[in-house]
This record gives structure tokens, sequence and C-alpha cells, in this order.
């Protein structure tokens, strides 16, 4: 059985790239250190072939992009009915506050939208040329605010050191988190070598 480090999926014979999200896959005997972390394999070295739809996947489980895509629903509910009302002479007044308001909405959501979309590539970007280094899981907790579906995301925090300094970082999942994403315990995570905030945790749950 061939589990994809990246959504879990399992597939009893080898593919290179998971084909329901894209990550690589590697071949169970061409990895053979084992990470002194936890007994986890090491990371593929860079650079590492993550496929752009992935993009998509990371913007799935991100709740700022959640939220984006309601403002641009909203937005285009209530701009439409806005619309509707003004070209009738009579309801005009109900019908330009409803449009005002719907092209506010648009314009949060798309400015979201493109915000968190960024995020996402510099995230694939950390994925495929970052180094990997020693983590550990400080936090994981249900985000209750958000709602996709039946589930509510996880968000996964954690920290790490770099020349003696210590930074941060965070991930949001639908996954719900195993053993080895709670509190205490130890993780690889991936950063860019002359950027040390861009991190991701790896592999990515």
């Amino acid at each position: 059985m061939i589990t994809c480090p990246w959504c879990g999926t399992n597939y009893t014979t080898f593919q290179s790239d998971c084909p329901k999200c894209g990550g690589p896959i590697s071949l169970p005997a061409g990895n053979t250190e084992k990470n002194p972390v936890d007994s986890l394999l090491m990371p593929p070295s860079p650079p590492r072939p993550i496929a752009d739809r992935y993009v998509w996947r990371l913007l799935m489980t991100d709740s700022w992009a959640i939220a984006a895509f309601v403002f641009l629903l909203l937005g285009a509910i209530f701009t439409l009915v806005g619309m509707a009302l003004t070209l009738g002479i009579i309801t005009a007044f109900v019908g330009i506050p409803f449009a005002g308001l719907g092209i506010l909405f648009l314009g949060a959501g798309v400015a979201v939208a493109g915000w968190r979309y960024q995020e996402a590539q510099k995230s694939v970007r950390v994925l495929r040329t970052g180094d990997a280094v020693e983590g550990l899981i400080t936090q994981t907790e249900e985000n209750l605010h958000v709602r996709v579906g039946e589930n509510h995301p996880w968000v996964i925090r954690y920290s790490y050191h770099i020349n003696g300094q210590m930074y941060e970082g965070q991930v949001s999942t639908l996954n719900p988190p195993g053993v080895a994403l709670q509190p205490g315990q130890r993780a690889w995570v991936l950063v860019l070598p002359h950027e040390p905030t861009c991190n991701v945790l790896f592999p990515h749950p």
C-alpha cells in the first residue's frame, strides 16, 4: 500500500504524483534515511515536483480563502438583487444600497482571495525548494468559526529554530490531526534558505 504524504490517500500501486492532490510520492525503497524526529521519513531533496494545482487544495482548507468565497457569493447576490431593484423606479431607493453593499462585498472578497492565492503560491514554492529543519508542534485546535461542508478546519501551529532564532508557523487542514500532529510532537518544517519566515509543515497535513 502506497500512501500519499500530502493528503493521506492510499494507492495499491505506485503513483509518482498523487492524482488527488498533485503532491509527489517517493518510492518506499527510495528513501531509506529515517527521520531522527519520531522515525518519519526525511523530506525529499529539492527541487520537489509539486503540481501547480496543489495551490487549489491549499485554498480549499484555508479559512481566509473560504471567507473570501463567502464574501464573493454574497457580493454577487447583493449586486444582482440591487441592480434588479434599481431598474424598477419605485424600488430604486432600496436597490441602490443593496448594489452598493454588494460591490463592497465583492471588493473585499477579491482582495482577500488574491492575498490568500499569493500565500498559497508561496507555500507551493516552499514545498518545492525549501530546506528541512526540525520543528515542534505547539498547538492543535479546531476552528469552530468556519465550516466546510460538515467539517470544521483544524489549525496546527508549530515552531522551529534557525541560527538560534525561533520562528512560528501554522497550517489549516480538513483532516483530523493524528498523534504525530499533537502538541509536543516534533516534525519537519520546510523553509526557504534566505527567507526563514516562509515555511510549510512537512508533510502537509
